[in-house]
């Protein structure tokens, strides 16, 4: 997804200058917007100093429609604070979250609580299956709250059975089943009440390697069929390259970079970004349009490709022909030349100088 494309995309979820301050008398540090306008970060440091803990500080960020956010972070990095924020699980200390151009702060207790029974969705890394209900029970179970009759919440149940993959398990109870299969009920059931916009906190994270990489085959899949906005919180990288379409990088509550997973591995701002990506495999992450450039001669007659090629099937091409490949959008457009000193050029902008700092010592 290029960066033109996402000023054109609708946003679904807001979040505007966030904090969440935990400690006595919160409310003092809010008193004078200016002042957190003028300096966000000596304003946090300035609350932690009186002794608060700034869980979250002024962060912003908007989720587009269909699109997957991710939020990772080392632990104690405040994004699972933020999530919660969004959904007013906790209840931030100043800023704005919009859904639909709505201020959800704003909202009453009453109003929020239809919202979330009916436009989020939320999954955990704890499954928080009812262990007294079976699969299809514990999915149906926040349509039930809803007021949905038993006829249509059963099969909407069973719809949303079959997208995950649990036929046949339908009368089973948690006990019986495995961890993934387990969070395939989760999954399930906070997809039950078809949400605009859905959170997931780390839910993978408790899953063994193998089953964790197939339940994000599996999320994949389903994203590409329901097309939901998403957020998605993880502290592993890789997940993160995984699935984001584009993800924000947090550190001590703030919000430290955000853009696609490429921007972050070839422009990292600081070197607490650029440490996430350093076992990066570069090769399969990064496609033809990400390393092309102006063209500096004719390029009639040089083999053409697909901004989307993925760099890994290209270099053997690239190191026997110093003319590159000429790289296209999808409507036929050139984008520029890809050739095996751009891939150089691309990848030193991600990395540390280290024969730099060596002359310097």
């Amino acid at each position: 997804m290029r960066q033109d494309d996402d000023e054109q995309r609708e946003i679904k979820l807001s979040c505007r200058n966030v904090w969440k301050v935990y400690g006595d008398d919160v409310a003092q540090f809010f008193a004078d917007p200016a002042r957190l306008q003028t300096d966000p970060l000596a304003h946090a440091q300035s609350i932690r100093d009186a002794g608060q803990i700034v869980a979250n500080a002024n962060v912003s960020f908007d989720v587009h429609a269909g699109e997957i956010f991710v939020i990772m972070g080392l632990s104690g990095s405040g994004k699972s604070t933020i999530v919660r924020c969004l959904s007013r699980l906790v209840e931030p200390s100043a800023g704005e979250v919009l859904l639909d151009g709505e201020d959800l702060l704003k909202k009453s207790e009453a109003e929020l609580i239809d919202i979330r029974r009916h436009k989020m969705g939320m999954v955990f890394q704890s499954f928080g299956l009812m262990p007294h209900l079976n699969v299809i029970d514990n999915i149906a179970f926040p349509l039930k709250l809803q007021g949905v009759g038993e006829t249509e919440r059963y099969a909407q149940a069973n719809r949303v059975i079959e997208l995950v993959g649990l036929q046949g398990r339908e009368s089973n109870y948690p006990k019986e089943l495995s961890g993934g299969q387990q969070q395939r009920v989760g999954i399930a059931r906070s997809l039950a009440v078809e949400p605009d916009v859905w959170f997931l906190d780390e839910p993978f994270s408790a899953l063994d390697p193998l089953i964790r990489k197939q339940m994000q085959d599996e999320f994949l899949r389903i994203q590409s069929v329901l097309k939901k906005s998403i957020v998605f919180i993880t502290h592993d990288f890789h997940e993160a390259l995984r699935l984001a379409d584009r993800m924000a990088i947090m550190r001590d509550g703030e919000v430290v970079q955000i853009g696609r997973p490429v921007d972050l591995i070839l422009n990292p701002v600081d070197d607490y970004v650029r440490d996430f990506t350093t076992d990066v495999p570069w090769e399969s992450v990064l496609h033809a349009a990400d390393i092309a450039e102006p063209p500096s001669g004719s390029i009639e007659g040089i083999r053409r490709v697909p901004g989307d090629t993925l760099i890994e099937g290209l270099m053997a091409y690239l190191a026997d022909h110093p003319e590159g490949l000429v790289v296209e959008d999808s409507n036929g457009e050139v984008l520029g030349v890809a050739t095996a000193h751009s891939i150089l050029s691309s990848l030193s902008q991600g990395c540390s100088d280290h024969f730099a700092d060596a002359g310097r010592e």
